[in-house]
C-alpha cells in the first residue's frame, strides 16, 4: 500500500533518526521522544489527518465492494430470478438493474424518473423491483398492499408503482390502499390477499439479501457483479449497461 508522501517523509526521517533499532529495544525515554516528534509534526500538518481518513474511506469501500461482489456471485437467483419481485421493460433483455427501494424514500422518488427514462430509450434493458421497507412501519404496511395488488393485477404494477412512489407525503397503508382503488382493485380484494398470502417471509428474505450484499440505504442497484449504492443518476446506470454490453462488466 503507499503511503502519503509528506507523512512517509516525516515516518522514515524519525525512524531513521530515533529508532536505530527496533522498537522493541527503545527504553522509555527514546518512545516518549519519538512520540512527542510525531505529535508535534501532526499538529503542525493537520491536513495530514485528512488524507488519512480519506484512505480509511478509501480501503473501507474497497472492501465492502469485494464482499458485496462475493454475495452477488453467492445469491445470484435471488438477485436477478426471485418470483416475489417485478420485471419491468424487457423480461428476455440482455443486461439486467435490480433496484432496491422503498416507498417512503426521497432517493427512490427523485430516481424513479432515472429508470422511466431507461425504459423509455432502451427497449433491450431488464429492470427488476426490489421492494426493501426499512424506512418504518408506514413502509411496511406499503409494501404489504403493494406485494397483494403485485398477486391480483400484475399487468398493473408498473403503474401502481409509478403512482405511489410519486405519490406526495408519507405511503402508508391508506396511500397504497387508494392508489390500488385508482387502478381498480378494491380495497375489499386487497385484504383479502393480505390475508391470505402475507408477505412477511418475503420481507425477511430480502433483508436477509441486503444484509448479505451490504445494503443499509436505498435505493440501491445491482448490475452485472457490482453493488451500486445510491441514487447515483441516469447518465452513470447507462454507462454501466453499456459496458454490461462491451465487456461483461460495469467497468470495462
Amino acid at each position: 500500500m503507499a503511503f502519503f508522501p509528506k507523512t512517509f517523509t516525516a515516518l522514515a526521517l524519525a525512524a531513521s533518526i530515533a529508532l536505530p533499532l527496533p522498537a522493541a529495544a527503545l527504553d522509555d525515554q527514546q518512545k516518549k521522544e519519538f512520540g512527542e516528534f510525531i505529535k508535534q509534526y501532526l499538529i503542525e500538518n493537520p491536513e495530514i489527518m485528512l488524507e488519512v481518513q480519506d484512505a480509511l474511506q478509501k480501503k473501507q469501500e474497497a472492501q465492502r465492494l469485494v464482499k458485496a461482489n462475493m454475495a452477488i456471485e453467492e445469491n445470484t437467483t435471488d438477485i436477478f430470478e426471485s418470483k416475489n419481485d417485478v420485471t419491468l421493460g424487457n423480461p428476455k433483455g440482455d443486461v439486467t438493474v435490480v433496484e432496491f427501494f422503498d416507498y417512503n424514500c426521497s432517493y427512490c422518488r427523485h430516481a424513479l424518473p432515472d429508470m422511466q427514462a431507461m425504459l423509455k430509450k432502451d427497449k433491450n434493458v431488464r429492470f427488476v423491483l426490489k421492494e426493501f421497507p426499512i424506512l418504518g412501519p408506514d413502509s411496511v404496511a406499503a409494501h404489504k398492499v403493494a406485494d397483494a395488488f403485485r398477486k391480483l393485477a400484475p399487468e398493473k404494477y408498473a403503474d401502481f408503482h409509478v403512482a405511489l412512489l410519486g405519490t406526495e407525503g408519507r405511503a402508508s397503508d391508506e396511500t397504497a390502499i387508494a392508489v390500488a382503488a385508482s387502478l381498480s382493485v378494491s380495497e375489499d380484494k386487497i385484504r383479502a390477499e393480505m390475508a391470505k398470502s402475507p408477505n412477511d417471509g418475503i420481507v425477511q428474505a430480502t433483508y436477509q439479501l441486503a444484509s448479505s450484499l451490504g445494503i443499509s440505504g436505498t435505493p440501491s442497484y445491482v448490475i452485472g457483479n457490482e453493488l451500486v449504492p445510491g441514487a447515483v443518476g441516469l447518465d452513470d446506470l447507462e454507462a454501466k449497461v453499456k459496458n454490461m454490453r462491451s465487456c461483461g462488466k460495469t467497468a470495462c
